[in-house]
């Protein structure tokens, strides 16, 4: 028997419900879990009509879809599926019935029939003081929040007003029951300015072959598809209908090859593929050439390597010509060579690297960050912590000590015409030479073993002089490495007797001559500074 129900046609199944006739392959809602009808019918021996579901959680399951050895349907998890009775799924609602539901749209409400403006807490009556304005502006269509877990049917999508369409610009169906792109064209058809769709949590049908261009997304720029099971492929046959997305969220969905967007997705500025496992870090290369790609994000994809083969050591890649910003967190880079393959990205200013095995690699944080921002010369924010120029300087100044004795045995030498690095340690030290260049080669006092690290050997002997004070003799002192740049000021304060907070330090070194460096943060430590025995401090004030 059927029965037409808000322009559905429904199967009756007796005492178990109604059954909506194109109900295969589409989202349900029992309880609080979701799932897609894979079978309709009867399960001898018991009688009646049954829905055989293919849950999003496989642990609601109990079966692959087969009963007493036959089998009604298909799971990809081994236990991801199970038989409930049609009374027991929630198919939804239509798109126009949600939007009223949600935001009190009721073309017969008028002031005299409308809901009270009183509430009862108790035995208080409670006067609801300017809730005419509230819902007025409930009612306005500019931003569409949640719909509850509703069906989009699209039978029921030619009822909203020219006006009410035209307001519209952002929508959220995030954790609905859609169950195919079809649908959300539908949908996206009657809004022409839309600009914002979220459609994350639905698992849909997406087409297989080339379609035929929809003008139904021509404003939009963003775009969440996150776990709705699509495919890259299938996100490529639906791209000529995104002519200007900037934004594109493709989380969870088991994306595990990439192909090269030839002709579409030109305009795309942020793209997330986060949890997709890919299936190596050469993937990438086939999205490295989105001309106008500023921000990436890859947290957990499995990946373990980064190349940019193009490119030589100390160069810069053809790929990823405008990515400012990369988030490669929860991923499984072990090596510091992939670190200095992003050296190669030519625009990175912001990195996410945490929870890497790297990081377990030193000991101390602060050690692995400034080998992080030494190794990539333009980067600004390291782990959503700002680099300033002083924190930059330092962490060079010691990466190039740390490794002058390696660059020696490697074949590096003070004379130009002698240094002749190994093509290994420039492969793991590719900026080893730009930090020549910029600091001078390290001197030989320089790469001397480190004396055993007692209070004398963090005694530093330094020359304080007074340029702009002839009167003031130079004076020498020791002065512990690890004293702070304020607390000098104090001492220089009771040992020049001038007031500690005019002073402005500086230092020069007894090596580069002529080169001064201020002292401008009053937090940090001489050490900082790559201060050592025989420099000269400047005061002025």
């Amino acid at each position: 028997e059927t029965k037409a129900s808000n322009s559905a046609v429904c199967v009756r199944a007796g005492m178990a419900g109604w059954v909506p006739a194109d109900a295969l392959g589409r989202r349900v809602l029992c309880g609080t879990e979701y799932g897609t009808v894979r079978y309709v019918g009867s399960v001898p021996p018991t009688a009646g009509i049954w829905l055989g579901v293919e849950w999003d959680d496989p642990q609601r399951g109990k079966h692959d879809g087969t009963y007493e050895g036959t089998q009604y349907f298909k799971c990809r998890h081994p236990r991801g599926g199970s038989f409930i009775r049609p009374n027991k799924a929630n198919f939804g609602v239509d798109f126009l019935t949600a939007i009223k539901g949600r935001y009190g749209l009721n073309e017969n409400q008028n002031g005299q029939n409308g809901i009270e403006n009183t509430c009862v807490f108790g035995n208080k009556t409670v006067e609801f003081v300017g809730r005419d304005s509230i819902e007025k502006k409930q009612r306005q269509l500019t931003d569409i929040y949640p719909i509850l877990p509703y069906l989009i049917q699209n039978q029921n999508l030619i009822l909203i007003s020219e006006k009410g369409r035209s307001d519209i610009r952002h929508i959220d169906l995030s954790k609905n029951l859609v169950s195919c792109w079809d649908t959300v064209i539908d949908i996206a058809s009657q809004v022409p300015n839309l600009e914002t769709l979220d459609i994350s949590g639905n698992k849909m049908k997406f087409p297989s072959t080339s379609i035929s261009v929809s003008n139904a997304f021509s404003k939009l720029t963003t775009l969440a598809l996150n776990q709705t099971g699509i495919t890259w492929t299938e996100v490529l046959l639906c791209a000529p209908g995104w002519p200007v997305l900037e934004e594109l969220y493709l989380t969870s969905n088991n994306i595990t090859v990439l192909e090269r967007p030839d002709h579409v997705l030109q305009t795309l500025k942020l793209l997330d593929l986060s949890n997709n496992q890919l299936l190596d870090g050469s993937q990438l290369h086939l999205i490295g050439h989105l001309p106008r790609l500023e921000q990436l994000i890859l947290t957990n994809n499995g990946i373990s390597s980064v190349r940019f083969p193009d490119a030589e050591f100390g160069c810069k890649t053809k790929m990823f010509p405008s990515l400012k910003r990369l988030a490669i967190n929860d991923n499984k880079i072990s090596q510091w060579s992939e670190i200095n393959e992003l050296d190669k990205l030519p625009s990175l200013q912001v990195l996410e690297c945490r929870n890497n095995p790297l990081m377990d690699t030193e000991k101390n944080p602060e050690t692995l960050r400034q080998l992080i921002i030494a190794k990539i010369s333009q980067l600004e924010v390291l782990n959503k912590s700002e680099i300033f120029p002083d924190e930059r300087r330092g962490a060079e100044l010691d990466y190039r000590k740390i490794f002058g004795k390696a660059w020696l045995a490697a074949g590096g030498h003070w004379d130009p015409e002698r240094n002749k690095p190994s093509e290994e340690f420039l492969a793991a030290h590719p900026r080893y030479p730009s930090l020549c260049l910029k600091y001078g080669v390290p001197e030989e006092g320089e790469l001397k073993g480190q004396q055993p690290l007692t209070l004398k050997n963090q005694l530093l002997t330094l020359t304080i002089k007074c340029p702009d004070n002839p009167e003031q003799k130079p004076v020498e002192k020791k002065l512990p490495e690890s004293m702070t740049v304020q607390r000098v000021k104090g001492l220089l304060y009771r040992l020049l007797k001038i007031p500690g907070s005019e002073l402005k330090l500086s230092y020069e070194s007894s090596k580069l001559k002529g080169k001064e460096v201020e002292l401008d943060n009053d937090l940090k430590p001489l050490q900082f500074y790559s201060i050592e025995n025989g420099d000269s401090v400047l005061v002025r004030w």
